[in-house]
């Protein structure tokens, strides 16, 4: 096998120019499936992050049917047993009550319609970046009872600034009557999300349940986990757990099925792109493989005529694409940690588009992972020997004297 390797190596470096091209596009194939790979998983995290931190959270407990609905006599049933649970759970990090309602909100120059959420600011703040989003003003930092939060949008719309008066006007559950409170602008925040800046209003969450009538219960409980992994785990017991008293439990997954349906897209995207490379990078490496042959069909003829297997003469083709699969790979785990190290200190602006119902509000960066150094150069290596086949095959069948006749 020893020396198979050395005429093998020794063979590649005859028209090193030849070799050096042909292993660079490999390589250039191997780098492009490395930085495609890592951009798919930064991309994958980057969303993911926009989409739970924001404002949704890893997870969400309702009251089965209230996502489909949104009614606001849907509150979460045995709050109290549900929420003495999770503060023993050892998965979940934070977790924080909401209330939410259709609402119309006034100025004294335009009026519009929002959605009111009542969430408390001490908890919210580890659930949510709206705290950190608040560009003027602050985050429910005094005792107000009637501290309004509004969007930088919204504030534009109803041509309003900080101090300003407000009206919220909601339906109270199970009665259906009008209810309305007067409230101040205390914090306008920007999130770079269109539907929360132009169209969410944050108070306290007394006073929602006060205005909606609902006492002490709430439409939605938010939930962080230890990991974030575990939001992904469609078998976790948690979800069980708490979907009992007529609750659902649900991860990011089931929250947003059209991000998740993105990811597999994005998945087979990958996979489709590393068919093409390789299709492409396969032609080459049999261009490659057969003028190398055919330069030493004199060779091959002699070695043929003295007594030489076809079985050697073939393994010694499938070594020599062995070593140009090994050079391939050598200048495509250079070139692809080479570009996608740039990108992941510059990193790609995308901020501000909206994808699949996520906005991205931070610089995209590719991330590195081990599979991209170990699987896919383990496939190019494998791929490249697959295809040596068929000029190996050929070198086989070859006739001796026919071979001989040729003179390169």
């Amino acid at each position: 096998m020893r020396l198979y390797l050395k005429l093998a190596v020794r063979n590649l470096l005859r028209n090193k120019r030849r070799s050096f091209i042909a292993g660079t596009a490999i390589g250039i194939g191997l780098a492009a499936l490395i930085f495609t790979d890592a951009l798919m998983v930064g991309m994958e995290r980057n969303m993911i992050a926009s989409a739970t931190e924001s404002f949704m959270g890893e997870g969400q407990i309702h009251r089965a049917g209230y996502r489909e609905s949104y009614d606001v006599e849907k509150t979460i049933n045995r709050r109290l047993e549900v929420v003495s649970g999770l503060e023993h759970e050892t998965i979940i990090r934070h977790f924080s009550p909401r209330v939410f309602s259709f609402a119309m909100i006034t100025s004294p120059s335009n009026v519009s319609s929002v959605s009111l959420v009542g969430i408390d600011p001490d908890k919210e703040r580890y659930l949510s970046q709206v705290d950190e989003a608040v560009n003027s003003g602050s985050f429910f930092s005094g005792t107000g009872e009637h501290d309004l939060v509004i969007g930088n949008k919204l504030a534009e719309i109803l041509e309003v600034g900080l101090g300003d008066r407000l009206v919220l006007t909601v339906a109270q559950a199970y009665s259906g009557d009008l209810s309305q409170e007067l409230f101040r602008v205390s914090g306008i925040y920007h999130l770079n999300v269109q539907e929360m800046d132009q169209a969410m209003a944050l108070v306290r969450l007394p006073q929602a349940q006060k205005m909606l009538g609902l006492g002490e219960e709430i439409h939605e409980i938010a939930l962080r986990f230890t990991d974030s992994r575990y939001a992904e785990e469609a078998n976790l017991p948690f979800w069980r757990s708490y979907s009992q008293f007529g609750n659902e439990t649900v991860g990011w997954p089931e929250l947003m099925p059209d991000l998740k349906a993105a990811f597999d897209l994005a998945s087979f995207a990958t996979f489709f792109v590393g068919l093409i490379l390789f299709g492409v990078v396969a032609l080459g490496i049999i261009n490659t493989l057969f003028m190398s042959l055919h330069e030493r069909m004199f060779e091959f003829g002699v070695l043929r005529a003295v007594g030489t297997r076809s079985s050697v003469m073939a393994l010694l083709i499938v070594f020599e694409a062995g070593a140009l699969a090994a050079l391939s790979i050598f200048l495509g785990i250079i070139l692809g940690s080479l570009v996608t190290g740039i990108m992941t200190k510059i990193g790609i602006n995308y901020v501000g588009i909206e994808f699949s119902g996520v906005t991205f509000r931070k610089l995209l960066y590719p991330v590195f992972q081990v599979k991209q150094f170990v699987l896919y150069p383990l496939v190019v290596f494998v791929f490249t020997v697959l295809v040596g086949l068929y000029p190996a095959i050929f070198a086989a069948r070859m006739s001796p004297a026919k071979a001989m006749r040729r003179s390169f």
